[in-house]
């Protein structure tokens, strides 16, 4: 049966993709088919052989660990600060440690481990798929860097992207996560969920592409030159931009968060009383289809639907927090809705991908203007690609 669901799942992708193609007679099957298997194989390893899940589960511990260490700091900070036994406060627990995980990232960065990381990765899966330097490059990059970061390392290129080369990377920037939040999700979820789509999503939003954007790179167009050179700011200085870089995120996140909450909130209230139903139960039952054809239970997919809706209208961390109190899901539904959920897909990452671009480039940033819906679209396919080959294995 769940292979039943994995196949509904995938039919569904490509159905919509192919609705919306630039290009349905040039969709890329071969790059679609090996992106597939690699991802069959990395969710096998992951989730199905005990070394895969020991793995995991250390790398969770190890973020785990991180967190513990960016406690001193918020400790020191906000210590005085008094907090009901067993309770936790969001802006403390879950997003000032963000600080700490940006040094962290800077000081890999600099000593050009992450460089190192990114460029070797991306050649192998360009070698391995075929997909063009410059996309494999960015799939990799935009998964340790994030948004808007990541464009920053070609800005030099980007005003000779065509229009379908810009859409590749900023739905691959939209599928990722920036390493600087991991550990904040995996305060909020489990971490093997938040490791896995991490690996998936940068395959995801390639199949995607595939699929709604497919083309052929030009030999002469497969370079990728990075602008920065991490090590061209003193060492003191490039730290202290990234522990800035890493609180305006967390501030960002923060506001962002309370405005949606409050939204949200009064939404369901102002619904309640007016026709007894809450905003987030009608949006659960509008994306309840969806959540059944990836595999969800039928006994959870209006609540799992909502999770969906949530995370599109607000942010991830909206969503994880609703996720959290929320009670009753099956191991498989957890498994699914987690996976979903780690990801940009959301309107409000369309205002950060085009302000990017507009600020590097005008021109390239119009183009991005014009597809934002259906760069929404491929991001969100791409998370339902990621959860529901994770819900195979429960």
């Amino acid at each position: 049966m769940r292979f039943i669901f994995l196949i509904a799942g995938l039919a569904l992708v490509f159905f919509l993709g192919w609705l919306v193609s630039y290009d349905r007679q040039h969709i890329k099957y071969r790059q679609i088919g090996i992106l597939l298997l690699l991802q069959f194989v990395i969710s096998f390893l992951c989730l199905h052989t005990s070394g895969g899940i020991s793995v995991l589960e250390q790398i969770s511990a190890f973020f785990n660990w991180l967190m513990d260490q960016a406690g001193a700091g918020v400790n020191f900070v906000f210590g005085n600060i008094m907090i009901k036994p067993g309770q936790t406060v969001f802006f403390l627990n879950v997003l000032m440690p963000i600080v700490f995980i940006a040094a962290l990232i800077g000081i890999l960065n600099y000593i050009k481990v992450l460089p190192f990381i990114i460029k070797w990765v991306g050649w192998s899966l360009n070698k391995v798929v075929g997909m063009g330097e410059m996309e494999s490059y960015f799939a990799i990059s935009t998964a340790i860097l994030g948004m808007p970061e990541v464009f920053i390392t070609i800005k030099d290129q980007i005003a000779q992207l065509s229009p379908k080369r810009l859409y590749t990377i900023c739905a691959s920037a939209m599928s990722a996560v920036s390493a600087s939040l991991l550990a904040s999700y995996m305060k909020m979820i489990p971490g093997k969920f938040v490791v896995v789509a991490v690996f998936l999503n940068i395959l995801s939003a390639l199949i995607v592409s595939c699929i709604i954007n497919p083309y052929d790179v030009k030999v002469d167009e497969q370079e990728i030159k990075p602008a920065t050179d991490p090590q061209a700011e003193p060492f003191f200085q490039m730290l202290g931009n990234y522990i800035m870089d890493g609180f305006n995120v967390a501030i960002t996140v923060g506001a962002m968060v309370l405005g949606f909450v409050a939204l949200i909130a009064f939404l369901n209230n102002t619904l309640k009383a007016a026709i007894h139903i809450s905003f987030t139960q009608i949006l659960g039952y509008i994306f309840s289809p969806i959540a059944f054809i990836m595999g969800v239970p039928a006994a959870d997919i209006v609540k799992v639907g909502s999770l969906m809706a949530t995370k599109l209208l607000t942010n991830e961390f909206v969503a994880m927090a609703d996720l959290q109190a929320m009670k009753g899901l099956s191991a498989k539904s957890l498994a699914i809705i987690s996976s979903y959920l780690v990801s940009f897909a959301n309107f409000g990452s369309i205002g950060i991908i085009t302000g990017s671009m507009k600020s590097i480039s005008a021109k390239q940033g119009t183009y991005v203007a014009n597809f934002t819906m259906k760069l929404l679209l491929g991001a969100t396919l791409a998370s339902v690609i990621t959860a529901t080959i994770v819900g195979v294995y429960y």
